[in-house]
């Protein structure tokens, strides 16, 4: 049975120095009030337009990202690479609003996709809806009563087209690609889209995914109605599985509107749907691609002893487990030096664009109960394998 516990193989690809690295941010992460306050100094910083690249690159983007450009990636994609584990380049540039912005990002997708067609080190590609489209956009376009003025209908059409070209440019790379989740209210329109791309797209293979957020109580059920979809249309219906990312943010708008919150009642709950959605995929593997975004060792595990009990093997390309750079190393080197099919997200761009998926970064590593304690004391563990 695969073990997490060989930190020989979870950083093999390290040396000396990252470690070290990596042990100091951890360290420096582990403490919330650090935290609280590099953030309000990074976002003054920011503000007052202070030179903070040099610090930062050195640092925390050194350790969560690949690079400013698609080119400033490459070691990382090779030294990746050289150990069986793939990239995900995800172009992390957030907070845009204008409609130059949205085709440049739509472009810079295009090409981490074509970046990947002559790359096996490059399984898929990603983007998010929100990074070529107004977010009040796609929340009218998830509300069914919402009455769009002409004006509307274009942009909206605008948007979809955008999704359009960026899955035509995955089909035609055959480089798969991930429609990300995001807040439950623009959901609505962002799975249909996805949907609609599946039936251009996957009659022969997934090339678009669409991402299920199992922290959301309606999702197994959803899961399952896109199985009669998939079942229905004679298509491959693409999942990236995960737990979520928006958790606070959707329970304090369900309070302050009066709403039913989305999410499960406890973790307890998010992890049993995580487990049973892995095992309803599995068990429909016929009609399903899937991407396991997980930490959890747990899950992480019983993708393998799922892919073990239906007879598919850790290879097969319908099935890979994917992990954040600079996280959970643990697990993504020890499943590809087992022979499973496993990725990295690699997020890229101008730092300064890219601070804050940093900064949450570093609050969720702060938030998420023993995640950071569990990267500390494994590479602490390592350290001494090597006596440093």
């Amino acid at each position: 049975m695969i073990s997490f516990e060989n930190t020989e193989i979870a950083f093999q690809s390290k040396s000396n120095k990252d470690l070290k690295r990596a042990y100091w941010l951890f360290k420096i992460i582990a403490s919330p009030t650090f935290v609280k306050l590099g953030k309000i100094a990074t976002n003054m910083a920011l503000k007052l337009h202070l030179p903070i690249n040099a610090a930062v690159k050195a640092t925390i983007f050194r350790q969560f990202c690949g690079g400013e450009s698609i080119g400033e990636c490459d070691a990382v994609i090779k030294k990746m690479g050289d150990f069986g584990v793939g990239t995900i380049l995800d172009y992390s540039v957030e907070g845009k609003t204008s409609d130059e912005d949205f085709d440049q990002t739509a472009d810079i997708i295009i090409k981490t996709l074509d970046r990947g067609k002559s790359d096996k080190n490059i399984p898929f590609g990603v983007f998010k809806v929100t990074g070529i489209g107004r977010f009040d956009l796609l929340e009218k376009a998830s509300n069914k009563e919402y009455q769009f003025s002409e004006a509307e209908k274009k942009e909206v059409e605008i948007i979809v087209n955008r999704i359009d070209r960026i899955c035509k440019a995955a089909f035609d790379s055959n480089v798969p690609v991930f429609i990300d989740a995001e807040e439950s209210w623009i959901q609505d329109a962002i799975d249909k889209w996805a949907f609609e791309m599946m039936l251009k797209y996957n009659k022969e293979r997934a090339i678009v995914f669409n991402t299920i957020q199992m922290y959301r109580h309606d999702r197994l059920d959803f899961l399952k109605s896109c199985f009669e979809l998939a079942h229905e249309n004679n298509i491959k219906y693409g999942v990236k599985l995960v737990r979520g990312a928006y958790m606070e943010k959707e329970r304090n708008r369900a309070v302050s509107l009066g709403y039913p919150s989305p999410i499960q009642p406890d973790k307890a709950s998010s992890d049993r749907d995580y487990n049973l959605a892995l095992e309803f995929i599995v068990s429909n593997s016929e009609y399903f691609a899937l991407c396991a975004g997980t930490h959890n060792e747990d899950s992480s595990l019983y993708l393998t002893q799922l892919l073990e009990k239906y007879q598919i093997k850790g290879n097969d390309i319908r099935f890979f487990g994917a992990q954040l750079l600079g996280m959970s190393d643990h697990i993504s080197y020890n499943l590809a030096a087992s022979g499973y099919n496993v990725a990295k997200y690699v997020p890229f761009g101008p730092i300064r664009e890219v601070m804050p998926y940093l900064l949450r970064r570093a609050d969720e590593n702060t938030s998420v109960a023993g995640q950071t304690g569990r990267e500390l004391s494994l590479i602490m563990r390592e350290l001494k394998r090597r006596k440093l």
